[in-house]
């Protein structure tokens, strides 16, 4: 395939000499229109980049990128750890198992592993390091156990997943919840074993009192009810997904401002530029990633994979399969987002003539996509964590390694038995 091979070698090119993904999509873009015969006629450009942003589903995302700023600068972070560290922290190895915790309520309120990895390894690296836990340890186990942030609703990769492939984010939503507990109860599994290797150590910090108890717990039981509201919501046929978003920001800055009373006008005024940077960054992929799928439309390049892979129409199972290592490979030197807005286009097809059910699909390989967040050599999520945790690259890889192996069997495990995500996923929905 003449027209892949050029499309691969225009990517990677422009992505090798430091172009940001979003200008490298346009530049392949308007390569790909020369090489089949033509030009890069600029009015269609623009019209496919409007086009690209153009949807009801993506409305939602700059309020959830927002929402989940108002909620990680309004004094969250502190409250999950605590209530985490009440109720699993005095067990040996205690501490890794309230950043696992943690990283999965928190992922239920900010929708980004980076966003969340950030937030709470700078707290949680140094505590477990004062703890007696090796630091390098400590930050391979943040990074990894924040992968569930992008599953557990509000997710923005399933948002742009379901906006891309035309599916509802709503079941998207639902479909992310088993998973994600899964992934945590998969990080448990093997801190266990890792745990054991550091001797015994214990969080031994005094057990706070019943009041204390109660106060930790209501603390942070106001920031855990946004998810609920989120879902009952929808579920419920309440509010759109967008509505939903709208729900949130004003939901976080109710207990950011009147619970919590931890936000002023110039916290508010940094969650603002921040969601603002992000939800234009995330904005701008999707309308060049839109380019970009258009020419390679127009290229037949979907139809010419789907007759390569044609013979694996037949065998859903095994076509899975071999979409989730290429997703897990790709993810190694590209992000989330660019992968999904590049790959679902050109997949969607084949899996409908497959017979593949998109919701599921969308999980599994959202899942995929989020390994490449603790690979190297990009490794979003790693990189964060080093950062927060100081502690170099070279030291991290070989710690997050047990984990990595753990969720890619699990990724894998998901595809051989696809019941583990439709089976929870029918039952919520039938709610």
């Amino acid at each position: 395939m003449p027209v892949l091979t050029q499309i691969f070698a225009y990517l990677v090119g422009a992505i090798a000499i430091g172009a940001p993904i979003a200008f490298a999509l346009l530049f392949c873009a308007m390569a790909t229109a020369v090489y089949l015969g033509g030009t890069a006629d600029a009015q269609v450009m623009a019209s496919q980049l409007m086009r690209g942003t153009d949807s009801v589903a993506m409305m939602a995302l700059p309020f959830f990128i927002l929402a989940g700023e108002l909620m990680n600068r309004g004094g969250l972070t502190r409250r999950i750890i605590a209530l985490c560290s009440v109720t699993v922290g005095r067990v040996r190895g205690g501490l890794g198992y309230v950043a696992i915790l943690a990283c999965l309520l928190f992922g239920s309120l900010v929708g980004s592993a980076v966003a969340s990895t950030a937030a709470l390894g700078a707290i949680l690296i140094p505590m477990m390091a004062t703890a007696g836990f090796d630091r390098a340890r400590s930050a391979g186990l943040v990074a990894s156990a924040n992968l569930v942030a992008p599953i557990m609703p509000p997710s923005v990769p399933l948002i742009i997943y379901g906006a891309t492939a035309g599916v509802s984010i709503q079941s998207l939503f639902l479909g992310g919840i088993a998973p994600a507990v899964y992934l945590t109860v998969a990080m448990c599994i093997v801190w266990f074993f890792v745990s054991r290797s550091e001797g015994d150590i214990r969080h031994d910090e005094p057990r706070p009192g019943a009041k204390e108890i109660t106060r930790m717990v209501l603390g942070a039981a106001w920031a855990l009810m946004l998810p609920v509201i989120i879902l009952v919501g929808l579920r419920g046929g309440v509010f759109t997904t967008t509505e939903a978003g709208v729900v949130a920001v004003v939901y976080a800055l109710f207990v950011g401002g009147v619970i919590y009373r931890e936000f002023s006008v110039g916290t508010l005024f940094r969650s603002l530029i921040a969601a603002a940077k992000m939800s234009a960054v995330v904005m701008f992929l999707a309308a060049a990633a839109q380019v970009m799928a258009y020419y390679m439309t127009i290229s037949g390049l979907p139809d010419m994979i789907a007759g390569a892979m044609g013979g694996l129409v037949s065998n859903p199972t095994l076509l899975l399969l071999v979409l989730m290592l290429f997703v897990i490979l790709i993810g190694t030197v590209l992000d989330v987002v660019p992968t999904i807005l590049i790959v679902t286009p050109i997949v969607v097809p084949l899996l409908d003539a497959a017979g593949v059910d998109l919701v599921y699909f969308g999980i599994i390989f959202t899942l995929a996509n989020v390994l490449g967040l603790i690979t190297p050599p990009v490794g979003p999520s790693l990189n964060v964590a080093c950062a927060t945790g100081k502690v170099g690259m070279d030291r991290v890889i070989r710690p997050v390694l047990p984990y990595l192996v753990a969720q890619t069997a699990l990724v894998l495990l998901m595809v051989l038995i696809p019941e583990l995500v439709t089976a929870p996923l029918g039952w919520l929905e039938n709610l």
